[in-house]
């Protein structure tokens, strides 16, 4: 047996500690970090109706500190970040995790897909709100810079976040070194800025009392939970934490948040909140005049190239995201290109990409203003942050089994945080939030389809089966003619014959000399090291079972892999090869399944679905389709 170049580890860097917390925070940190860019301006100009006074300022302030302190420090850094599969993080492998947990309790299994499909739609509408909010909101500095400059605002973000989406296929390894740097400089003045606005008015440190956050509630009983919707705006990006955990490991990403990033944005928010006691008039936008006239130009020039960095994290989470339902089978398969001969993380989606690009136009000529985008951004990040907390704690009780006595206390006050947060931001729906929520949806109905027709279409086709020993009896009394070489029919049964083998003995009635039923199998987790990869069992009669096992950050290499699988019996060269592919036309129909209309839409689907051919690499000349309508 071939032993494995790498042992299915995360494949997290070797660099030196400095190396991999600039990386970090460059990747990980750059959604989180342009918030300062809209929060308080959302807060105190979003029609919320909260008073820029010594109270309100300090209220908000206090709410702000709290809940990056709870959500972020404690929840993410404490709790989900150590729910890792192994070293994977985002919302599709703790949903893998998640569904191990509960395989013996199927109604709360199927509660924890319905939950992760959920998170992870709702992703995807956050990966569309996140780049048109950030650079909208950095290039709006302009307008404080040059008089006349409103018009102008929409058509510049428009080239710089169409030019974003162009420049993805040809990868961002070289322009990806600069990012560290670039984020670390960012939050560096961040941090300057928000330092001199705090030694200006001191006072804006009492907001570290929580009971100034208190204080608000009881003042503004009826502002309260609505004041939330905006708040949790410090907070977007804080599921890119978890779902890059795969790049960096825990420590790296804990320490950026703990030395640099918490520091800075505190700092920056409160830097804020000390000019607006000065200025209330700042409102309109505390974060570019907090700073020198002197300086306003280079610092749009800074957030841009930050919100830039911001988009692309969150562009490339979404890569990543689809690659790994694909693998889980929730999404029809794609072609995945790898845009780094070093980087196994770095890949390209097309259809993925020009699906946000148009999404992300369309907001951004939708709604024209970073605040009004603001005012509908919040519903899909704290939608996901809620489903990952549900995720986690059916790990927590039942894959780690903590004791509920510790754990409980804990997942409640982290549902009760997250579910009022997720409640403050449904009015946005009808507010202009129904954009990533109607994405979500659409999406969420794409995979559950998906899933369900794949399950359907197995079992349609199963029911007129032929058992594989009854077949390998047959023919042992009645051989048929045989042929040189090795036959290799991909099948996803195990213990029947393919559909694919029977048509070409119907058609074209000879066997090979060693016939291959290939099934590729794909694990609950990351990576399977190439020591696990295979399971070869004889039937006798020149027929063998293959069984290639793959995880769903893996790239499955059919050709490749049994080219590694060296026995005496088989023969997989290239020339003597050839792979039978069964391509099935789903016809909608009336027996129980689906409704009809999601019938169709599979149909569809499975039409337009990449192939098995490209998918798994097989070599084009070598591959032979046969095709079989399927009622469903």
């Amino acid at each position: 047996m071939v032993q494995a170049s790498s042992d299915g580890s995360s494949g997290h860097s070797t660099a030196r500690p400095i190396g991999m917390l600039v990386a970090a925070v460059g990747v990980v940190y750059g959604d989180i970090g342009t918030s300062p860019l809209y929060t308080l301006k959302e807060v105190f100009s979003g029609g919320y109706g909260v008073p820029i006074s010594h109270d309100g300022v300090l209220g908000i302030l206090s709410l702000i500190f709290w809940s990056l302190i709870w959500v972020v420090s404690i929840k993410y850094m404490l709790f989900v970040l150590r729910a890792d599969n192994q070293g994977e993080g985002g919302i599709m492998a703790l949903t893998a995790l998640a569904t191990r947990a509960t395989a013996a309790l199927p109604r709360l299994r199927a509660l924890m897909v319905v939950c992760g499909l959920a998170g992870a739609a709702l992703f995807y509408g956050d990966s569309m709100i996140t780049p048109a909010v950030s650079v909208l909101s950095a290039i709006e500095g302009m307008e404080l810079a040059f008089d006349g400059l409103e018009r102008w605002v929409v058509p510049m973000a428009l080239v710089v976040l169409v030019a974003l989406f162009l420049i993805q296929k040809h990868g961002t390894q070289r322009i990806g070194k600069l990012f560290g740097p670039v984020m670390v400089v960012w939050f560096l003045v961040l941090g300057l800025l928000g330092a001199y606005g705090v030694y200006q008015h001191p006072e804006v440190l009492k907001a570290f009392n929580p009971m100034w956050a208190v204080r608000f509630f009881i003042v503004h009983p009826g502002m309260g939970v609505a004041i939330l919707g905006a708040v949790v705006l410090a907070l977007t990006g804080a599921e890119a934490l978890y779902a890059d955990m795969g790049h960096f490991g825990r420590k790296p990403i804990a320490r950026a948040w703990f030395i640099l990033v918490l520091p800075a944005l505190v700092l920056n928010y409160f830097g804020q909140g000390g000019l607006l006691l000065e200025n209330p008039e700042a409102a309109r936008n505390p974060f570019f005049l907090l700073a020198p006239g002197w300086a306003l130009v280079p610092l749009v020039a800074l957030s841009t190239l930050a919100t830039v960095i911001a988009s692309q994290a969150v562009i490339s989470g979404a890569f990543s995201l689809t690659q790994q339902a694909i693998q889980l089978g929730y999404i029809p398969r794609m072609h995945i290109q790898h845009t780094s001969s070093s980087e196994q993380g770095q890949i390209y989606i097309g259809a993925v990409n020009w699906a946000l690009m148009v999404g992300v136009v369309l907001l951004v000529i939708g709604f024209e203003s970073s605040g009004a985008l603001a005012s509908a951004y919040g519903v899909a990040v704290t939608g996901t942050m809620l489903m990952t907390t549900i995720l986690v704690s059916a790990v927590m009780l039942l894959l780690w089994k903590w004791p509920p006595v510790l754990a409980v206390p804990v997942l409640l006050g982290c549902l009760l945080v997250d579910g009022l947060f997720f409640a403050a931001n449904v009015p946005k729906i009808i507010q202009g939030g129904a954009f990533p929520v109607l994405a979500g949806t659409v999406l969420f109905i794409l995979m559950t389809t998906w899933k369900r027709g794949k399950q359907l279409l197995v079992e349609r086709i199963d029911e007129g089966g032929l058992p594989l020993p009854i077949f390998i009896g047959s023919i042992s009394v009645q051989p048929p003619h045989r042929v040189q070489g090795t036959a290799v029919f991909l099948t996803a049964r195990s213990d029947a014959v393919p559909h694919a083998l029977l048509h070409n003995m119907l058609h074209n009635q000879v066997l090979h000399e060693q016939v291959v039923l290939l099934t590729v199998v794909n694990e609950d987790t990351p990576r399977v090291p190439l020591a696990r990869r295979f399971e070869v069992q004889s039937y006798g009669e020149g027929f063998f079972r293959v069984i290639l096992h793959y995880g769903f950050m893996d790239e499955p290499d059919v050709p490749a892999a049994l080219a590694l699988c060296d026995l005496p019996d088989l023969d997989f060269s290239p020339m003597r090869t050839t792979y039978f592919l069964s391509r099935e036309t789903v016809i909608a129909s009336k027996l129980a399944g689906m409704a009809r209309w999601r019938e169709q839409l599979f149909a569809f689907m499975l039409k337009n679905a990449n192939g098995n051919l490209r998918f798994f690499k097989l070599p084009v000349n070598r591959v032979i389709e046969l095709g079989t309508q399927v009622e469903m």
